[in-house]
């Protein structure tokens, strides 16, 4: 009992300083780190709001024993922003609270706080429209978007200063061509006046902005244009000539041109038109007609009817027939 006993102070403190020595090397071999971790910000927000383009990520700084710092991953550690309660405005101030995953390390403290848009989420109902343009010598008559309801509406949700001027729009992008265009599904696309809205931004807000319906179907009807151009008039030749003894020694048409209007590619085809050939077997002296002028069929012109006159002389080279 005595060995146990005596100089009991004296072994007990070869205890603790045996086991202060041990601790010591095994901190050697383990010290306390840091280390910074690139992590994704996780957003609550309010029903009524939406964040415009917050920033996704942040820098969390973490402490703790060497080795649970290295068998950290950036999914060890959370940052999370509660803008439950935040009011809407261009420069909203935000804090970020950081959190570890891995039992014993912990943040050296919370990432900077930041600056951001919140506006009200808002849904509006859009009636889709159709953008198609016709290729030269035709013209669209129907552009119509086809969906279950009528007439064919989408649901844009998104910050109610997107709205201002949106619409929802199907570009259909080549040439009509063609009497007809049915199409079964076409996209969707959002503008703010004339100016297409990037896709890529309605993944830049907390929650995203969306369309609910990202396409449609398209029902195209054309037909062949009508346009105008000046055509010149001609003369054809004569039924009968002038009697023996005499010639046509000039012609004139009046008016000389006419503005011919019809279907485009029918009217390229129409250099010029001849009107009605005369009949000049009686006549000796300078002849006037009024005729018809014969347009082509599905065309028209400025004017209906035209005045021929031939001029006629006797020939010196031939004698007049009695």
């Amino acid at each position: 009992m005595n060995l146990i006993t005596d100089d009991w102070r004296l072994k007990l403190l070869a205890v603790g300083l045996a086991v202060l020595m041990l601790g010591a090397v095994a901190f050697s071999q383990n010290p306390p780190t840091t280390k910074s971790f690139t992590v994704l910000i996780s957003y609550q927000v309010g029903a009524d709001l939406v964040l415009i383009n917050p920033p996704t990520t942040t820098t969390v700084t973490v402490n703790g024993l060497a080795d649970l710092i290295t068998t950290m991953k950036p999914e060890s550690v959370v940052a999370v922003v509660d803008a439950t309660k935040a009011n809407p405005g261009p420069d909203v101030r935000l804090n970020v609270v950081a959190k570890s995953l891995v039992p014993g390390v912990t943040p050296v403290q919370n990432p900077p706080p930041f600056a951001v848009n919140i506006d009200r989420l808002s849904v509006s109902t859009l009636t889709v429209q159709v953008a198609a343009h016709a290729a030269p010598g035709w013209e669209v008559t129907k552009a119509d978007p086809l969906c279950p309801t009528t007439p064919c509406v989408v649901h844009f949700s998104g910050p109610a200063s997107w709205e201002v001027n949106l619409k929802a729009v199907a570009v259909f992008p080549n040439p009509i061509a063609n009497s007809s265009y049915d199409v079964l599904t076409w996209p969707v696309t959002l503008q703010q006046g004339n100016t297409t809205l990037d896709s890529s931004r309605l993944l830049q807000t907390v929650p995203y902005s969306k369309l609910d319906t990202s396409s449609v179907s398209l029902h195209i009807e054309a037909r062949t244009g009508t346009t105008s151009r000046s055509v010149a008039l001609v003369d054809s030749p004569p039924v009968h000539p002038p009697p023996a003894g005499y010639r046509v020694t000039g012609i004139v048409i009046a008016p000389l041109t006419i503005v011919l209007t019809g279907p485009a590619d029918k009217l390229a085809l129409v250099q010029s038109i001849a009107l009605p050939p005369a009949d000049l077997s009686s006549s000796t002296t300078n002849a006037t007609f009024r005729v018809q002028i014969p347009y082509p069929s599905g065309m028209s012109g400025s004017v209906t009817t035209a005045t021929l006159t031939y001029l006629i002389s006797a020939n010196p080279n031939i004698s007049p027939s009695p």
